[in-house]
């Protein structure tokens, strides 16, 4: 039994594998993939597993884009931290799928369920509607942040996510930089964020920077396909999107 994880959390991505290797020390780790285009490639190089252990939110966005590209003809569990009313979609879908943080026994049933599937169809049923059960995920709104609580001198103060222009990440610490130009230092990663805040309004453009869709005035090409952003406040230093996710980064703000 081949098998692939797709998480983009390295110690979720060691603790799964590790738990799946108790459970099943026979099936086979194919590969592991931690972003959108991780993913592509291994299928683009690979034949595909048998089963696929994918989570929902990965570093380069929601992984129902992967399903708009290839045809997946594996088994799929999906891993989540979305809360159990979005989760519904899944039962829905007949789809199995694992709520984060990972619990050994109910990967165990997730596993003996595909094994039951297993047994019963040749091949999985392929009219899963993936792009229904995007839709019915991401319509949550209350999983996405609405707002931050930031140390001030004398106490704390909050902040609606709609007013911050860009969150940067430098020599560990991460500022969150509003419209009306303060600066304030924030207890989460840019990884964190990037889980938490709403992909409609929010892109993660590199290591350091995840943008608002309101701040960004202008968008210039640079070299090597990559793309340098004007943002409005403007930055101070110059914010450059890869090329490896500019066209992502196209799609994002034409949708």
């Amino acid at each position: 039994m081949n098998i692939l994880i797709v998480e983009d959390e390295i110690p979720t991505r060691r603790l799964l594998t590790d738990m799946i290797r108790e459970l099943r020390p026979q099936w086979k780790l194919a590969g592991t993939a931690g972003s959108i285009d991780e993913t592509l490639e291994f299928f683009s190089l690979n034949p595909q597993p048998d089963l696929v252990f994918m989570d929902i939110q990965l570093s380069d966005g929601i992984c129902f884009d992967i399903f708009k590209q290839i045809d997946i003809k594996s088994f799929v569990i999906f891993t989540t931290a979305y809360d159990e009313y979005a989760i519904q979609a899944f039962k829905v879908n007949s789809i199995d799928y694992l709520l984060k943080p990972v619990n050994l026994n109910k990967l165990k049933e997730a596993i003996n369920k595909f094994e039951r599937i297993l047994t019963q169809a040749p091949a999985p049923p392929m009219l899963t509607d993936y792009q229904t059960i995007a839709r019915l995920i991401t319509s949550g709104g209350n999983n996405y942040r609405s707002r931050l609580v930031v140390n001030i001198r004398d106490g704390f103060q909050k902040i609606d996510i709609d007013q911050v222009a860009w969150f940067n990440s430098a020599n560990k610490i991460t500022t969150a930089y509003t419209f009306d130009r303060h600066n304030h230092i924030v207890d989460f990663t840019l990884d964190r964020l990037d889980k938490e805040l709403n992909p409609r309004f929010f892109f993660r453009v590199n290591r350091q920077y995840i943008l608002n869709i309101e701040a960004i005035h202008k968008v210039e090409k640079w070299f090597n396909g990559k793309l340098v952003v004007k943002t409005k406040p403007a930055s101070p230093e110059k914010i450059v999107v890869s090329r490896e996710k500019a066209k992502r980064f196209k799609e994002w703000i034409n949708q």
